[in-house]
């Protein structure tokens, strides 16, 4: 067993950030290497159907809102509650320090997965869920707080992908399912598209060989 990292790798990543992956590794610096270099391939391998999802239910909410508002910035008049209002305006706000003129679509693109997310929320269902948003997933039957507990949990795996957190921990075979779910509820057209470039499959299955050693868990 190895148990000193390469001195370049603890100066140019940070020894906080590899102590989670020699823990993982048992103390074992090579197990560790391979994992946090198998983190960044799966995390990539993600981007694409996370990219996917994340436009779609945007869109998808924001057109549902707008059209039962019956304007682009329907936030102006909806129920949002504090923090949807405080998203709101950290969103314009953005928007106008880098552009001469803010449109509502640059507001929408501004906003985050998370406030999206929480449109679907418990607080949201008297207002948003039950008049127009369960519109926006027409091959969805079930209930809100289900579709919502997913969406939640992929909110976190996104978040940890773009901020080159770990993820190796996770049951990721069953957040890869639940990304093409959910996206199917809105797009099974998308889905097909999205499952032909995905290197996803591929990479999992290399899994055992690629972290022989390294406790992580069975998926």
């Amino acid at each position: 067993m190895t148990n000193r990292l390469p001195e370049w790798m603890v100066r140019d990543l940070s020894l906080p950030r590899l102590r989670r992956y020699m823990r993982a590794a048992h103390g074992d610096a090579l197990a560790a290497e391979r994992l946090y270099w198998w983190n960044i391939e799966v995390s990539a391998a993600l981007l694409g159907s996370l990219h996917c999802l994340e436009l779609t239910l945007r869109n998808a909410l924001h057109n549902a809102l707008a059209g039962h508002h019956g304007r682009p910035d329907w936030w102006a008049v909806a129920c949002l509650n504090e923090r949807g209002v405080k998203l709101v305006d950290d969103a314009r706000r953005s928007c106008a320090r880098r552009l001469s003129r803010t449109t509502p679509d640059d507001v929408v693109a501004e906003l985050t997965l998370g406030f999206w997310v929480s449109l679907l929320s418990q607080g949201y269902d008297r207002h948003f869920w039950v008049p127009v948003l369960h519109s926006a997933f027409p091959h969805y039957r079930g209930r809100r707080d289900r579709l919502y507990k997913d969406l939640t949990s992929l909110v976190l795996l996104r978040n940890r992908v773009m901020h080159h957190e770990p993820v190796h921990h996770r049951h990721l075979a069953a957040d890869h399912d639940t990304i093409y779910r959910v996206l199917g509820y809105l797009s099974p057209e998308l889905v097909k598209e999205a499952q032909a470039m995905d290197r996803f499959p591929a990479v999992i299955a290399g899994r055992a060989e690629t972290l022989r050693g390294v406790r992580t868990p069975r998926f």
